[in-house]
């Protein structure tokens, strides 16, 4: 028993060395762990959309506040429309994070590599690239779960009598595809592509930078747990930057993966130029920022988790532990 089980331990740490599978690991942990923080963060993430839909076309619409309509759904007694859209919040994490933190990792192994041959640090154009590179592939693969995710989240938003009532991640597209054509589940490509490439650029090449300046100024020096401290740090960093550059993306992007043919048969928004323009005419520039606080606290947790996750199933799966 006792020569057994070394055996069994040496297979399982060659198998988790073997290129095919650490290669995959950066994928696997990034969407695991995109998903875990997207099942705490959601009801922030649907307050947020909420926010960004309220007073559509109109200038002097009242401005809510996120504790108000947070109120005014639970008075409603629905408080499960927090969670309106996890399904499809999960699969957008399944494709969209795997993707960009799996890209990002491998791009950044090659760059580390590049620059130990040269004797030298990654610089922070090659994290810039790495980041914008990994952002732009994953929203392209995501975006259906993220327009079903805006659907289902501003369901509950129309009369009774003209909401979708979708059950699943699954029949949200199935039933958007079959009404709008299989393209439809693209809409708002542009801007999503552009918002992820922004907020990967805000979020991981800030996240890497600030915590190799950190480490390099040696912050928390001595401190127990310092690292822990230099992640909540550069989290927080990068939060802020995340957030700052990709709100009016996200702001867009809502807008047109929301709308719906009205009676006339046509669309709201033409696309993502003419959404942009007809919002600044009529709701003015600061619409593009409206719910900032309440992005800025659904992305700098989200990030910081999503990270903290990716980190610790990266230690678990070197030390062979799963």
């Amino acid at each position: 028993m006792s020569a057994a089980a070394p055996s069994r331990s040496a297979r399982r740490g060659d198998f988790m060395r073997s290129p095919l599978v650490a290669a995959a690991l950066p994928f696997v942990n990034g969407g695991a762990a995109g998903m875990i923080a997207t099942s705490i963060i959601q009801p922030v993430d649907m307050v947020k959309v909420r926010l960004q839909l309220a007073g559509e076309g109109l200038s002097a619409a009242a401005r809510p506040s996120p504790f108000t309509i947070t109120r005014d759904i639970i008075a409603q007694g629905r408080f499960l429309d927090l969670y309106s859209g996890l399904s499809a919040g999960l699969l957008r994490q399944a494709v969209y994070t795997t993707a960009r933190m799996g890209f990002f990792s491998t791009f950044m192994g090659k760059f580390g590599t590049k620059a130990k041959a040269e004797n030298r640090s990654v610089t922070f154009a090659e994290r810039s690239g790495a980041s914008l590179a990994a952002g732009g592939l994953g929203a392209i693969l995501g975006n259906p779960a993220d327009l079903a995710l805006i659907r289902m989240q501003s369901d509950g938003m129309r009369p009774a009598a003209e909401r979708k009532n979708y059950s699943s991640v699954v029949n949200a597209l199935t039933r958007i595809a079959k009404a709008e054509g299989i393209l439809a589940l693209w809409n708002g490509c542009i801007p999503t592509v552009a918002r992820a490439m922004a907020l990967n650029f805000g979020q991981l090449a800030f996240y890497s930078e600030t915590k190799a300046q950190l480490s390099a100024y040696g912050a928390f020096e001595g401190y127990r747990g310092q690292e822990a401290y230099r992640n909540l740090g550069a989290s927080a960093v990068a939060g802020f930057f995340a957030s700052f550059f990709s709100l009016p993306f996200d702001f867009v992007k809502t807008r047109l993966q929301k709308q719906t043919k009205g009676p006339d048969g046509k669309l709201p928004y033409r696309g993502t130029m003419h959404c942009a323009m007809k919002v600044a005419k009529e709701e003015g520039l600061l619409r593009f920022y409206r719910g900032f606080g309440t992005y800025y606290v659904r992305i700098a947790p989200h990030a910081m988790l999503t990270v903290l996750f990716a980190d610790w199933f990266l230690q678990l799966t070197k030390s062979g532990s799963v």
